[in-house]
């Protein structure tokens, strides 16, 4: 009759490997997790940009906030009506909504 007999150092040599390939498995996905993170991505590169282009396009005198004298060109009166009426249009009131009920129409 054939036994087989399994000795304690071939169990304990199957574990260790296979704690040994875990081990290695874990690592190598804890690396690539790593190395995906610490790149940054072409949008990332140029994130903000179009904000700070917009911004740089649309002003007028870059200079004008290191410039101390006052700004000429609206008279004071010219600009209070202007400022008036800007603040009326706030004030106007909506239409209130109107609603249509077709009733018994059929289709028609």
């Amino acid at each position: 009759m054939g036994t087989s007999v399994i000795s304690y150092r071939s169990v304990n040599r199957e574990d260790k490997m296979k704690r040994t390939v875990c081990y290695l498995a874990t690592f190598a996905g804890i690396a690539l997790l790593l190395a995906g993170c610490s790149t940054q991505s072409r949008l990332e590169m140029d994130y903000g940009t179009s904000y700070k282009l917009a911004i740089m396009n649309q002003t007028l005198d870059p200079k004008a906030e290191k410039s101390l004298e006052p700004v000429y060109g609206l008279e004071g009166r010219i600009a209070q009506k202007v400022m008036d009426k800007y603040g009326k249009e706030f004030e106007k009131a909506a239409p209130p909504p109107t609603y249509i009920l077709n009733l018994g129409s059929g289709g028609q």
